[in-house]
């Protein structure tokens, strides 16, 4: 997710929701990138942002990490799929 996109995190969270209430996704894990964490724009939400804006805290049965991230750098990246692969490792 674009952290700096703030006009457009409304359109992300209704289609996460709307694949989130698929059944062939029941029981998938849920990974988000927020990038563009690394550049200072004016509106780039924080982590605990994106997390609220996408109302990740209201998912109670399923398993869910934010991940800040920069896409250019690939920081993040790995702490990402890192977490990721445990979640899939302790199913």
């Amino acid at each position: 997710m674009d952290s700096n996109d703030v006009e457009r995190v409304g359109e992300a969270r209704d289609e996460l929701q709307k694949l989130l209430a698929e059944p062939e996704l029941e029981h998938a894990k849920l990974l988000v990138f927020a990038n563009k964490q690394d550049v200072q724009l004016p509106h780039t939400m924080r982590v605990s942002e994106v997390t609220d804006q996408l109302g990740l805290s209201h998912l109670r049965q399923r398993d869910w990490y934010v991940q800040g991230c920069s896409g250019t750098t690939g920081e993040g990246l790995h702490e990402g799929l890192d977490w990721l692969a445990s979640s899939l490792r302790n199913a």
